[in-house]
């Protein structure tokens, strides 16, 4: 398969290593995925296990597969070479014969888990199993105690059970995808018998698409904020021209569907999603609509940025990006106007802009379709992050209204609570460490299996710092972790949110970093900064307070009076 681009002239900034373990012949979907990572800046490197031997390769601590090393595995196995022969006479040996068979085969399953565990750091995504349509019992299979199909759903029951105790472990529903595109459409029995091939040629690209919602949040390419217009996009017809009452929300077809769209909207802004607006509007008319109409859905409260002007769209996108403080290469926005989509598509490509139907009834599979807002754990911080920026977007407000950088701060009341790593915080300290980029001193990236060991072994202090202001809570936005040894301290991790930057949380961190060294007779703190193209903002923050260079390490020695910044209180947890 031939690349879309040159990969000559593509940039990437980010490195993955893929392996894919399947169990029959899927031909086309390691190029496939090529295709898409060189796309969005991911260069791709996989390694494919040969046919149906993913038993020899996670079992075989020296096989090819961890000399390999991969960031990220799939394993994907049909229910027929799972079975092997007893795909088919499984229907005829007893319900105790068969309860027997599936202890045996999800034995088999943990083990290959188990294994994986003890050599590999990378995660395990594995897909469950379709349940074929026919069943020789006929109307009978659901009349047996355990028929051949609740023996695969308890295959997959059991992979979900391993996936809720296995940080490292996803399971991917390719019953679902079965579903979706239909087992007749997927299963082609000449191609079967021609190579084993499980997937008709012309779903690969739809099942690459489905994989890559695992590879984007590991390089932190899943989109975070939804952009949207509001005339034919939230309701139907022009606010200026229609007025509150005369637009389309609620009551007829077309209403109905504007208000599920906004329900949908609604569902992922409680799980993290960040929404802002972007009309060419006047904006007492829109939000009117926006606090006052009763169908409304959405309110003010639920969005981060209101962009409602006569100003350029694109103009707008970037304002919006820069006040919530992240890259354009993380919104997805939606606009009804075809001028508008194309004017966005080229000025910011970056930018994910659907092609969105006349009909409002398709905004919500559209919307459903996209895999782009996947991660692989979601935290308190990630389901409070529309509130907190609306609560941000109070703080900047605040801001404008007082022209003293010195009386803001102190009328932020701000209060830093540090905390060492503990079970329940190391999935947002891995996380921090995965997707911050501006202020963050090293970009080392840390998986939760290592943020664990590190935060168990005592030559290590992991820690991490919740801010709290007159507003509410950022929940835990800064992460620090220290390399201890007897004469000095080395600094791995330091980083901040950049939500919460130019507050001097950064000064009042480190500050305490140096005052427990100091306390445990440390004469000397060493840090690094490593320069990425993103990490800018913190190039100079070792030199401001008071760090002097000395071949590739910062020094600071501890035998100067230590100033932390007393326009906040700090609480030691």
């Amino acid at each position: 398969m031939a690349l879309s681009k040159n990969l000559a002239d593509l940039q990437f900034n980010n490195k993955l290593k893929v392996a894919i373990l399947p169990s029959f012949t899927l031909n086309g979907l390691d190029e496939t995925l090529h295709v898409k990572c060189s796309e969005i800046g991911i260069r791709y490197q996989s390694y494919v296990s040969n046919y149906n031997q993913y038993n020899q390769e996670l079992l075989d601590s020296k096989s090819e597969y961890y000399r390999f090393s991969p960031d990220i595995t799939f394993l994907i196995i049909d229910i027929r070479n799972f079975l092997g022969d007893y795909f088919y006479n499984s229907y005829d040996i007893s319900d105790t014969d068969r309860k027997l068979l599936a202890k045996q085969k999800i034995t088999e399953i943990e083990n290959l888990v188990k294994n994986f565990q003890k050599h590999s750091n990378s995660k395990l995504i594995i897909a469950n199993f379709n349940i074929p349509s026919y069943s020789p019992n006929g109307i009978l299979e659901l009349k047996s105690e355990f028929g051949f199909h609740e023996m695969i759903e308890e295959f997959n029951h059991s992979l979900r059970n391993i996936s809720k105790n296995n940080n490292s472990v996803y399971v991917y529903d390719f019953a679902r995808f079965v579903s979706k595109f239909g087992e007749k459409n997927i299963f082609d029995y000449r191609q079967f018998h021609l190579g084993d091939i499980q997937i008709a040629l012309n779903l690969i690209p739809f099942l690459a698409e489905e994989l890559m919602s695992y590879l984007k949040p590991l390089c932190g390419l899943n989109k975070k904020c939804i952009v949207l217009d509001l005339d034919n996009t939230l309701w139907g017809g022009i606010i200026g021209e229609d007025g509150l009452h005369g637009i389309e929300l609620g009551d007829t077809p077309n209403g109905k569907a504007f208000v599920e769209f906004q329900k949908i909207l609604l569902s992922l802004w409680n799980q993290g999603i960040i929404l802002a607006i972007n009309s060419k509007n006047n904006f007492d008319d829109a939000i009117k609509v926006i606090k006052e109409h009763p169908n409304q859905i959405l309110r003010e409260k639920h969005f981060a940025s209101l962009k409602i002007n006569w100003n350029d769209k694109a103009e707008n996108l970037k304002q919006i990006a820069d006040e919530i403080n992240i890259g354009l290469n993380s919104i997805v926005f939606f606009d009804d106007d075809k001028i508008n989509q194309e004017r966005i598509r080229k000025e910011f490509p970056e930018v994910l802009t659907p092609e969105l139907s006349n009909d409002p009834s398709q905004f919500v599979p559209i919307l459903e379709d996209l895999n782009d807002f996947n991660v692989f754990q979601r935290t308190t911080e990630d389901k409070k992050r529309g509130e907190m920026y609306f609560q941000q977007k109070e703080r900047i407000d605040l801001e404008k209204s007082i022209s003293n950088i010195d009386d803001f701060l102190k009328e932020l009341d701000i209060k830093v609570k540090l905390k060492k790593s503990n079970e329940f915080l190391i999935p947002r300290i891995s996380q921090l460490t995965l997707k911050t980029n501006q202020f963050n001193l090293t970009t080392r990236r840390y998986q939760e299996e290592q943020i664990r060991e590190l935060s168990n072994d005592s030559t290590f202090s992991v820690g991490c710092a919740q801010v709290l202001d007159k507003f509410g809570d950022n929940g835990i936005t800064g992460v620090y972790i220290v390399r201890k040894n007897e004469k000095f301290w080395l600094i791995d991790t330091f980083l901040l949110s950049c939500r919460i930057m130019g507050r001097g949380i950064e000064n009042a961190i480190l500050s305490q970093i140096l005052i427990e060294a100091k306390a445990n007779g440390i004469e000397e703190i060493r840090a690094e900064f490593i320069p990425t193209q993103k990490n800018k903002p913190a190039e100079n923050f070792l030199s401001s307070f008071g760090f002097t260079k000395y071949d590739k390490f910062w020094v600071y020695k501890l035998n100067n009076d230590i100033k932390s910044p007393n326009h906040l209180k700090v609480e030691i947890e």
